[in-house]
């Protein structure tokens, strides 16, 4: 953390940025910034979508007290939700993007965008655009605004896997 706060001191970078950590290894580098006057972590890299919301037990909640950005990558779960049920796990979560996706006149990769760019603690996901329409869909989610209703329905289907001790 010393080293990253010199870089930061000497102009050569603005902000810090972690990524893919758990909440223990986090929040011990943000307390040991804090107490030697360090630079902090402004932001999080990790994958967070409709099909991975291990982070929602405990680092969302962090980074919305501590004032650090989510910047997830895989919104789209790394495109299983970005088309229609095929050979993917999960198919109730897929099945219900593809239905809002319909009702809406949109894809479902803009519903899987639209969901995650919800959610006040998200900064900016990295949509991972292999194509050129992909980053008009993506352009394009940043208008969709999903009501309450379409937000339970795509949530209800996932379940926690909670923590793993091995």
């Amino acid at each position: 953390m010393e080293a990253q706060h010199d870089i930061v001191k000497a102009g050569k970078v603005r902000y810090l940025g972690a990524s893919s950590m758990f909440a223990w290894q986090f929040a011990k580098l943000q307390h040991a910034a804090a107490l030697h006057g360090w630079t902090r972590f402004v932001s999080m890299q990790n994958q967070y979508n409709l099909l991975r919301r291990e982070d929602e037990r405990e680092l969302v909640p962090m980074y919305a007290d501590m004032g650090v950005g989510l910047v997830p990558y895989s919104p789209q779960g790394k495109g299983r939700l970005a088309r229609p049920w095929g050979a993917q796990s999960l198919r109730s979560t897929v099945d219900d993007v593809e239905k809002v996706a319909e009702a809406r006149g949109v894809t479902m990769g803009q519903v899987a965008l639209a969901w995650v760019l919800h959610h006040p603690v998200v900064s900016a996901p990295i949509v991972g655009a292999t194509r050129p329409h992909h980053l008009t869909e993506a352009v394009e989610a940043l208008n969709l605004q999903l009501t309450h209703d379409e937000i339970q329905m795509l949530e209800t289907p996932y379940a926690n896997h909670g923590p793993s001790w091995f």
